[in-house]
């Protein structure tokens, strides 16, 4: 079995991580081809991995322009039986690979999040020219792949959207050690955090608007940025004029005490996949500011686990962090609320390496 995608892995894996491949492995021969993080390892018997192309400009259109080349050796040196492709435009150069290489291997295609997003509400503005040829390619990849697997309830309504009948859905494995550990209570300072990329489909944007319409009413509240990204401008602003706090990266260990120093995860996206962090907010009893964009309704219950407002309405969104960060109690119960939702959403190992076989037959 390989597995293609764009996921930046760092050799050697991380405990978590590497019991996820050591229980495919159990039952199947696995190689992965994807991209390396920086300072990753030497490839192993197991991982073929893209290093980064300088100047970082290229490093995408580099990956992608020789991805099907390189699907292709690896399809006529291995003959896998199933190509398991991370994404549409990744289950594209695979399907290319195969007639090229003229391997009979199935391809599977999974859908975490929607395809047009990466085009529209990503990186730079240049990227919206190639929304239109996106779209056609994604579509074409996942009427012609063998299988479509999406991860949560709302990537099968876009896969349906395209009248393909999606596999049944199960969650992307998630290495969530580290969120895993004895939760801490709701520390003494109210704090908002938000974690992920600065791109405009998170709403960066977006968040900046409404903390400053918050902040007024909420005096001795934080709010703390976690990514980088296109938008790094977004954040040094709040940082100069609200004192935000902004870490560009930080581990998973990192993330997981940052969580455990707030009392709420905001989550303002205007697309979201498998929201990732949703799920690692929820282990450690932390509720959710989101909008009701993507799967965010898929994970959080609006007034359970979380509270949930419209996209792009700055003012609703500043009103809900009002809320919460000016409730401790109501924190208190979203945060249990949190602990409770998690479940769904949580695979052991074996458990996605036998729904991941159960797909591919």
């Amino acid at each position: 079995m390989l597995f293609v995608g764009r996921t930046r892995y760092r050799l050697p894996l991380s405990p978590g991580l590497g019991k996820k491949f050591e229980a495919l492995a159990r039952f199947v021969d696995v190689h992965v081809l994807a991209a390396a993080s920086p300072g990753s390892g030497p490839d192993d018997a197991t991982f073929t991995l893209v290093r980064p192309v300088r100047p970082r400009l290229l490093d995408g259109p580099a990956f992608w322009v020789a991805l099907p080349w390189r699907v292709a050796r690896l399809l006529r040196s291995l003959r896998p039986t199933t190509v398991v492709c991370q994404t549409a435009y990744d289950g594209a150069a695979v399907l290319a690979a195969r007639r090229f290489a003229r391997v009979p291997a199935q391809v599977v295609v999974e859908v975490h999040a929607d395809w047009r997003t990466s085009t529209r509400l990503y990186g730079s503005p240049a990227r919206r020219l190639l929304g239109g040829l996106g779209d056609m390619v994604a579509a074409w990849a996942l009427r012609r792949a063998d299988a479509v697997r999406p991860v949560s309830p709302y990537t099968a309504v876009l896969v349906r959207e395209l009248g393909v009948d999606p596999a049944d859905a199960f969650p992307a494995f998630m290495d969530l050690e580290p969120f895993e550990v004895a939760q801490a209570p709701l520390p003494q300072r109210p704090q908002a955090l938000f974690v992920g990329v600065l791109e405009p489909y998170k709403n960066i944007d977006g968040l900046a608007d409404a903390w400053r319409l918050a902040a007024a009413d909420l005096p001795h509240a934080t709010l703390r940025l976690v990514g980088s990204g296109s938008r790094t401008d977004i954040a040094q602003r709040l940082v100069r004029e609200h004192g935000v706090r902004w870490d560009p990266q930080l581990t998973p260990a990192g993330v997981a005490a940052a969580l455990d120093e707030s009392w709420v995860l905001v989550l303002p996206s205007r697309s979201e996949g498998m929201g990732r962090v949703l799920v690692e907010a929820f282990c450690r009893g932390r509720g959710v500011v989101g909008t009701r964009a993507g799967s965010i309704p898929d994970l959080v219950a609006d007034g359970v686990s979380g509270l949930l407002v419209e996209p792009d309405d700055p003012a609703a969104l500043a009103a809900a962090l009002v809320r919460v960060l000016g409730d401790r109690a109501l924190a208190g119960r979203l945060g249990e609320g949190a602990r409770a939702a998690a479940g769904p959403w949580l695979q052991t190992p074996e458990e996605y390496a036998r729904r991941v076989l159960e797909l591919v037959g």
